[in-house]
């Protein structure tokens, strides 16, 4: 059997891999037409979420049984033809929640303190001025989450912590099963309105594209601030940067954009990127590290090879 690793994934994985029979090769962020030349031999695929897995890759595919995806999310693979060929699709749901929603509230607080403008003045400028950046505390504002899965709900226990009201949306969670009393799961047009903090954890699809646009910005609060650790092309960045720009928002915090690959080939890491969002001094971006911490990569590691070992019967 042999198995094609195209990211950068626990050591768990290869070492698992190599145990269970298993010979391994790596290909680090192939692009979708390159992985069609090459994936022919392979029985498994471990990725994450590059390249694109199209229909081109799955007619190339020719002995693959197994893509394990090493994230949540699965809309950068054709899984209808996927499941046509007979191939499985196995994600890791929930074991980067921690990781993500520690890097919200990395985002909440650098927006809130002013500590990336602080940082700036004094290692660039030479100043050390104590009393510009008097920020504000996130104790008694309110947190808003879209999209109430594992993220979600890790958020929403931090904020808890924090001091913060906590509202949420999201029309596939059960209002039964909530298990926080604090968490108030309530419509999409409320959490818009209410928060002061809105952090974003849905998938893209085409009912989530642009959900966050003009209308939705225009009736936040004033001075209100996103975060997006999800996907890229939920919120509409033109509208973003208008209403950051007009002063309405408070600012964004972003570890994912919508052309966040489109700039450049997936043969190297080093992908080149531009957005008119970088010239706003309210806007942060990171390049989509939300579930990059060793602990969450290794417990993704686990539940891939427990997966490869339910499909393969190892």
């Amino acid at each position: 059997m042999k198995a094609l690793i195209v990211d950068y994934v626990s050591d768990i994985i290869e070492k698992e891999l190599k145990e269970l029979g298993f010979e391994v090769d790596k290909e680090m962020l192939p692009t979708s037409e390159k992985l069609a030349e090459i994936i022919e031999p392979y029985d498994l695929l471990v990725m994450r979420v590059d390249p694109f897995i199209d229909k081109k890759v799955l007619d190339a595919a020719k002995n693959l049984k197994m893509i394990a995806v090493g994230s949540t999310g699965t809309n950068h693979i054709d899984l209808d033809y996927a499941k046509e060929k007979g191939i499985e699709v196995h994600n890791s749901p929930g074991q980067n929640a921690n990781a993500v929603a520690e890097l919200v509230f990395c985002k909440a607080l650098d927006l809130y303190r002013n500590s990336y403008q602080a940082q700036y003045e004094i290692k660039e400028k030479g100043i050390w001025n104590k009393y510009r950046w008097i920020g504000r505390e996130l104790r008694n504002k309110t947190m808003g989450i879209l999209g109430y899965g594992a993220i979600g709900r890790r958020v929403a226990e931090i904020a808890h912590v924090f001091h913060m009201d906590v509202i949420s949306y999201d029309p596939y969670f059960d209002p039964a099963k909530n298990p926080f009393d604090y968490v108030k799961l309530t419509s999409f047009e409320e959490v818009i309105k209410n928060s002061d903090v809105i952090t974003l954890h849905l998938p893209l699809t085409p009912d989530t594209k642009d959900m966050i646009s003009d209308k939705e910005m225009e009736s936040m609060r004033d001075g209100a601030v996103l975060i997006n650790a999800a996907r890229g092309g939920v919120i509409n960045e033109e509208a973003l940067y208008k209403y950051i720009k007009n002063g309405k928002l408070g600012g964004a915090n972003l570890d994912t954009l919508a052309d966040e690959l489109g700039t450049g080939g997936l043969d190297t890491q080093d992908v080149p990127i531009s957005s008119p969002l970088f010239e706003l001094d309210r806007v942060y971006v990171t390049p989509h590290i939300g579930g990059s911490t060793q602990d969450a990569q290794d417990d993704i590691g686990r539940v891939v090879i427990e997966n490869v070992k339910k499909v393969f019967s190892l």
